[in-house]
């Protein structure tokens, strides 16, 4: 457990301290584009952020590999985990430089993202069989072909996903950093079973992956000083993924007597702990393609600007997609790894329901606005101060003279005319 922690603080202050420095560098080389349409911030932020993640990355990984137990763990591992996330996570990082600071085509960035996605499967990070229960007919061996189409798909999605729900001040840092943190305690909760160098590697990946998002969100929650870019986003989605691709392949029959669902554990955290940015990812896709746009086109119908469009705050809309993230990461480990006690299911509902509840409180309020506005006031004489009474004598030299365009076609059409004030009897 210290070994995890030291790590974690090494990546988590090597990205701190670099920040600053990146920050310089991306003002002085102008990565800091103009405010878009679909861009909540007001005024232009530099980029780039994600040179000081991978700087802290590299520098936990590193770490990583020469403690005791860990750096015995990454290097009898199958594959070489720590060259593979240096090197993958350099072109990916390389990748997201050049989009963030002259932009890029989208199918020339998806190369980057297959490339690197290719360097974890060459160095031994991939997917070597699916596990499912016995009863859908056991774990499915894959041969190295399907190994490597199947890993660089689901590495690829990762990336996606998590750039896509890159949109406010520190949301997918955050979000990224509570997957991180659902994925440890999985690897944790495994080791006090089964061992497994596989599982010490998801452990150690997912431990410099939290340090380096809460190294990086002093800097970037609201009001950010610094945005991760393309750059950011890309590195952690393929460090979150390639977690995901160690911890998977667990025999299920070997977590089968752990609780009662143990066989669905594999397949059921991985989903989890990716669940929100694959929503937002899906969302997005149907939304573009069905208004025949690009599914790479950028719009602004995402889940964060929907919370926005609603009435909530910039870190309002943060918090409560933070909130989501930990319902569905921790609800479905915590219920998997307790052995899911009924009374978990009334509690989990009711989390979720509150979320909800903040989500469409904005909305009510504003309702309720319209339907008094409506309706009228009809409370009472109003409360503030009453306009002065003004004199009939100096309220009539005020008014215009009663002759003009209204009082002529008044006339002409023999309808009375009305004087504003009569004179008295």
């Amino acid at each position: 457990m210290r070994e995890y922690l030291f790590m974690a603080l090494i990546a988590a202050a090597v990205t701190y301290l670099l920040v600053p420095l990146v920050r310089r560098f991306a003002i002085r080389i102008g990565a800091m584009p103009e405010i878009r349409d679909r861009d909540v911030h007001t005024t232009p932020t530099p980029r780039l952020g994600g040179l000081a993640m991978y700087g802290g990355l590299v520098a936990g990984l590193l770490v990583a590999s020469e403690l005791t137990n860990t750096g015995e763990a990454l290097a009898d591992s199958d594959g070489q985990p720590v060259l593979a996330l240096i090197i993958g996570g350099g072109l990916i990082t390389v990748t997201g430089f050049l989009d963030d600071w002259w932009g890029m085509d989208p199918f020339i960035k998806l190369a980057g993202q297959i490339a690197a996605a290719g360097v974890l499967v060459y160095y031994g990070l991939r997917l070597t069989y699916i596990p499912l229960p016995k009863d859908w007919g056991g774990s499915t061996s894959l041969d190295y072909t399907l190994s490597t189409i199947i890993t660089i798909l689901v590495v690829v999605v990762a990336i996606n996903a998590v750039n896509f729900v890159d949109g406010l001040d520190g949301l997918a840092a955050g979000i990224v950093c509570i997957a991180g943190m659902a994925t440890w305690a999985y690897s944790i909760f495994l080791k006090q079973s089964i061992t497994g160098d596989r599982i010490t590697t998801t452990a150690a990946i997912t431990a410099v992956l939290i340090g380096t998002c809460l190294g990086f969100l002093p800097h970037n929650f609201h009001p950010a000083k610094i945005f991760m870019g393309d750059t950011g986003a890309m590195l952690i989605g393929l460090v979150l993924a390639s977690s995901i691709v160690t911890v998977t392949p667990v025999d299920p029959s070997v977590i089968e007597g752990i609780n009662r669902f143990g066989v669905l554990l594999p397949l059921l955290v991985p989903a989890a702990v990716l669940v929100l940015p694959l929503i937002d990812l899906i969302t997005a896709v149907v939304r573009r393609t069905s208004y025949g746009m690009s599914p790479f086109a950028p719009d602004r119908g995402h889940l964060h600007h929907r919370l926005m469009d609603i009435g909530h705050s910039h870190r309002q809309s943060v918090l409560i997609m933070y909130a989501w993230a930990f319902l569905f990461a921790f609800g479905i480990f915590a219920m998997s790894a307790i052995g899911v006690p009924v009374l978990l299911f009334p509690v989990m509902i009711l989390l979720a329901l509150g979320v909800l509840v903040m989500m469409a409180a904005p909305r009510w309020r504003r309702r309720a606005r319209a339907l008094r506005d409506r309706a009228g006031d009809d409370d009472g004489p109003p409360t503030g101060p009453m306009p002065p009474i003004v004199p009939e004598a100096e309220s009539r030299r005020q008014l215009p003279p009663e002759s003009g365009p209204a009082q002529e076609r008044a006339s002409a059409e023999r309808n009375p005319v009305i004087p504003a004030f009569p004179s008295r009897p």
